[in-house]
């Protein structure tokens, strides 16, 4: 039976600015959850649980994850180049990139780049 991934989590340790951020440039949509929690529902099915500030999920990894600890890469149906002017435009500061990678259907190009708590994030383009 093939598996394919659902959902994970990450931490932030502000919900608003979070939501905001995801939102405006990753394009997913926040949805409260339950006890506290968001998840950021992405294209296909997928999604982001986002544990933040007061938040207590049960049952829940034995060291969870915390703001800042991540590291995540998301498939760019664009260009690297257009991947750098998107985030750009949303003020978001480029770390390194284009540079090529091994993705998860082959190599690419990448552009790195942080969330408000600086979770490494990636964007892979294949095109």
């Amino acid at each position: 039976m093939p598996l394919r991934i659902d959902h994970v989590v990450i931490a932030v340790s502000d919900y608003d600015r979070s939501n905001e951020f995801y939102s405006a440039v990753l394009g997913a949509e926040p949805v409260a959850i339950g006890r506290g929690r968001y998840a950021y529902r992405l294209a296909n099915g997928q999604q982001l649980n986002v544990h933040g500030p007061g938040s207590s999920p049960i049952p829940r990894a034995a060291d969870p994850v915390k703001p800042g600890n991540s590291d995540l890469c998301f498939v760019w149906d664009g260009t690297p180049e257009e991947a750098i002017e998107h985030l750009l435009s949303h003020g978001v500061e480029i770390e390194l990139g284009p540079v090529e990678r091994s993705g998860g259907t082959g190599r690419g190009r990448s552009v790195y780049f942080r969330d408000p708590d600086g979770t490494l994030l990636e964007l892979i383009s294949y095109n």
